[in-house]
């Protein structure tokens, strides 16, 4: 066997700026992790938290890779704006978005809601802040850079609630709905740019316990009918999801566009 053809890496980023979004934990720091072990040339690491993302920035800088610490609330249009200069000053322009925040956005709390005719439209809010706002504003920011280089890559982690709906999240549902239908419109008006927009729905992943919380957690009733749901009996791992994240910036990937994969352990099918 040709020893060179085990040289080649077809998830190499190629020195390509990557910009991640809710990477101070869980998956968007495993991403940050993945990127900078596939050759990006930079990774710009963004949280609400400030002391999140440099932490991870520095771990990313750690393994010989420039990062920076651009924390900020995704929501915020203005802020994302002068984060995205920011990045470009710092590390150059942004090839790679990874939209990576959600949930509830910066109140960390996102339990189920009662049923929707008895909520208020300010409990609508931070759900669209972050979820498909969010998303809007770091495409809007990033997009003239990646029109101007002629290439680049958006991957935005939505969620099987916003794929085939869930009740108690009722708002979740639509916020992530409304991103993966706008990463699909992003896909038809970008890629004549050499630009690829495409989407990751998640399910459950694993809750970031230590060894004696996580078989306490695991042992519940609970926890086990939630379990009995997936086809794969294991919830997910932030490293499942950078590793899809880490497939769709690469070139093994340059013809796929606006997709949407589940990466979920069966939780449920694509049609």
């Amino acid at each position: 066997m040709n020893n060179r053809m085990n040289e080649h890496d077809p998830l190499d980023l190629q020195g390509q700026i990557a910009f991640i979004t809710g990477a101070g934990q869980g998956a968007g720091r495993a991403i940050a992790h993945a990127f900078a072990r596939h050759n990006a040339g930079g990774v710009a690491v963004n949280d609400f938290v400030a002391e999140r993302a440099e932490a991870v920035a520095a771990e990313i800088r750690a393994l010989g890779v420039p990062a920076i610490a651009v924390a900020g609330d995704v929501g915020d249009h203005r802020a994302v704006t002068a984060l995205m200069s920011a990045t470009a000053q710092e590390l150059g322009p942004v090839a790679l978005l990874v939209n990576n925040a959600g949930n509830a956005g910066p109140q960390a709390t996102m339990g189920l809601s009662p049923p929707f005719w008895e909520t208020e439209p300010h409990d609508w809010d931070r759900y669209f802040r972050t979820n498909l706002h969010g998303v809007m504003n770091c495409c809007h920011a990033a997009l003239p850079g990646m029109v101007k280089l002629g290439r680049g890559r958006i991957v935005t982690v939505i969620s099987d609630a916003g794929r085939i709906g869930e009740a108690g999240l009722v708002a979740y549902s639509a916020a992530k709905a409304g991103a993966a239908g706008f990463a699909r419109a992003i896909a038809r008006e970008a890629g004549r740019y050499g630009i690829t927009s495409n989407a990751i729905s998640l399910s459950t992943l694993e809750p970031p316990f230590d060894d004696a919380q996580m078989a306490e957690f695991m042992a519940t009733e609970r926890t086990k009918a939630q379990l009995s749901r997936y086809v794969i009996r294991r919830f997910g791992k932030p490293e499942d999801v950078a590793n899809m994240a880490l497939f769709l910036c690469s070139d093994a990937a340059s013809w796929i566009t606006g997709q949407t994969y589940p990466v979920n352990g069966g939780y449920s099918f694509a049609q």
